[in-house]
């Protein structure tokens, strides 16, 4: 994921919209390996442990966070693809760098006042302990539940699997006419869509309506097979983007000064 951020962030021919979508992607896969993997594995190995009463919240808080903000990215990565397959003629129009810097913007901003609003509703922050089990053991409401689960997974990938069957349509019934580079994209993507989707929803189903297994060695297995959708998407690059082979040769070699 650091080698996304500065692949795109240090080359400007980079600098295009999708690729700007990549990049918020990858900040949040970022967050993801840099803060909640390393806790939650102490966690899982020493329960209580000293950083403090109210430390327990912050990794919970980062997590939903990333959640949210990996599929508020990947519906405008949908739109993107579906403006390009499907509209490609008023694409540079309508899907601008500017405009993409201002949905991301604002795509931040919407998941870190969500999350830190509803965020009281699944963590006990009451609990004077330095223990992580004993402040997540607050069980939200039914409507509490339901409401989180519609809004931060059934609508947004509700958005991504229609746009995505409409590129796929259209794709398919003018693959003659329809640029090459831009269905290429658009299968890219779709995989590293359904990749998150495969990671994160087991994950979401114990959370929501399987508490019971919380504290059973599966639903730690469950909870890292999430986390590791972080990890698979660069790999999903390395393997499908001809761009991210060359700048990650270029870092790693240590050439990007020149470049």
């Amino acid at each position: 994921n650091l080698l996304v951020i500065i692949s795109i962030s240090h080359f400007k021919q980079l600098h295009t919209p999708t690729n700007l979508l990549l990049l918020s992607l990858a900040v949040s896969d970022l967050l993801v390996g840099l803060i909640v993997i390393p806790v939650m594995t102490v966690a899982i190995m020493e329960p209580c442990w000293g950083f403090g009463k109210y430390f327990c919240v912050f990794p919970i808080y980062i997590a939903c966070l990333c959640t949210s903000l990996s599929l508020g990215n990947l519906v405008l990565i949908s739109i993107d693809r579906y403006v390009a397959v499907c509209d490609p003629l008023l694409y540079h129009s309508k899907i601008t760098t500017t405009r993409i810097m201002c949905c991301i913007s604002i795509t931040w901003c919407c998941c870190i006042i969500y999350r830190a609003a509803n965020i009281t509703y699944f963590v006990n922050v009451q609990v004077p302990s330095r223990c992580l089990k004993e402040c997540t053991t607050v069980e939200g409401s039914i409507w509490v539940n339901f409401t989180d689960l519609v809004i931060t997974m059934v609508v947004p990938c509700s958005v991504i699997i229609t746009l995505y069957l409409k590129i796929f349509v259209v794709a398919r019934s003018q693959a003659r006419k329809a640029n090459k580079s831009e269905r290429k994209a658009a299968k890219t993507l779709a995989i590293v869509i359904f990749n998150y989707l495969i990671c994160w929803i087991p994950s979401l189903f114990v959370f929501y309506f399987f508490s019971f297994l919380r504290d059973h060695l599966l639903s730690y297995f469950i909870s890292f097979l999430s986390f590791v959708n972080s990890l698979i998407n660069p790999i999903i690059y390395a393997f499908l983007y001809p761009w991210f082979k060359v700048t990650t040769k270029l870092i790693l070699t240590l050439k990007i000064r020149g470049s």
